[in-house]
């Protein structure tokens, strides 16, 4: 649905996009994650065809932004950090203004209807823009973005100003839609509630990409294990097991120690037999799995470190 190749963009010597590519497959949610400063708006204003790239290139649903404007703008449904609202005008008005300038085809009053109930704004129609609190405007935003039933949304930062049940709320509808979806976001625990998949940029270079278990590695494991032994015996059982390249002790009292290993491998059998052996029982033996903020701050500090 959407293909990114090689999209670079400069603004005089710097460099805010660098050689980025990337696909989204349709109905996917794909999380696009960095710091501030990163060139994640940037990259959203190139796909979306507000601004031109420096090179390369984006497609969406077959149709170049550049080459073909208005079929690809037709099948997107932008929000921006700040929503683009006329606050002179009330939220009836304003969506039939986006109706006509997007040149919608369906039946206005029943699919702008069926936008605010779904947003939940059907009772805010008759009400000024301008009077709208924070939450509510990021909702009139969102319900731009759905007129005309555009397949793919690029939403950028739009949970800022939602207090928790609106963020719950905005959840639910964008995971309902079944519509491609880039979600811009540094709220990483949004990002891990909602997409399927993440993209990492970073210093305008894409840094890392796929699911979580796809970024952690196929072949890297990780586990937490509590013991009824001390330390030292701990260390010499495990030590030299095959594969596991990292013991650390987590924490120790005088009946139990609680250890991490980073290993290369599935190391839980001969763990298991090891402490068997040794009349060690085991209290607690569990496969670590990284958070998506752990993994965020190993791919930044990564790329820093190869600089």
């Amino acid at each position: 649905m959407i293909e990114v190749s090689h999209l670079s963009k400069l603004y005089g010597t710097k460099r805010a996009v660098d050689n980025i590519s990337f696909s989204v497959k349709p109905g996917e949610i794909v999380g696009f994650l960095g710091p501030n400063g990163a060139g994640k708006s940037t990259t959203m204003n190139m796909l979306t065809g507000y601004i031109s790239a420096t090179a390369g290139s984006v497609t969406v649903d077959g149709y170049n932004i550049l080459e073909k404007p208005r079929e690809a703008k037709r099948r997107i449904g932008y929000l921006p950090e700040l929503p683009p609202l006329y606050l002179d005008m009330t939220l009836d008005e304003y969506l039939d203004f986006v109706y006509e300038l997007k040149g919608a085809t369906q039946p206005r009053r029943k699919h702008l209807n069926g936008i605010k109930e779904l947003t939940n704004l059907e009772d805010m129609g008759g009400r000024l823009l301008r009077n709208f609190s924070k939450g509510y405007r990021q909702r009139a935003g969102l319900a731009q973005a759905l007129v005309g039933d555009p397949p793919v949304l690029i939403l950028d930062e739009p949970t800022i100003g939602l207090d928790p049940t609106q963020i719950i709320e905005f959840r639910n509808v964008i995971s309902t839609l079944g519509k491609t979806t880039i979600l811009s976001t540094h709220i990483l625990s949004e990002a891990s509630a909602l997409c399927s998949r993440m993209l990492i940029i970073n210093r305008g270079k894409l840094i890392a990409s796929g699911d979580k278990s796809e970024m952690v590695g196929a072949n890297e494991f990780r586990y937490t294990v509590e013991l009824s032994a001390g330390a030292e015996t701990v260390r010499a059982l495990l030590t030299d097991i095959e594969g596991i390249q990292k013991l650390e002790i987590e924490e120790e009292t005088e009946t139990t120690v609680t250890i991490c290993l980073d290993c290369v491998k599935d190391v839980r059998p001969a763990i298991c037999q090891a402490l068997f052996n040794a009349q060690v029982p085991i209290l607690t033996l569990k496969k670590a799995v990284p958070t998506l903020e752990q993994i965020f701050l190993q791919a930044v500090s990564g790329a820093r470190g190869e600089e």
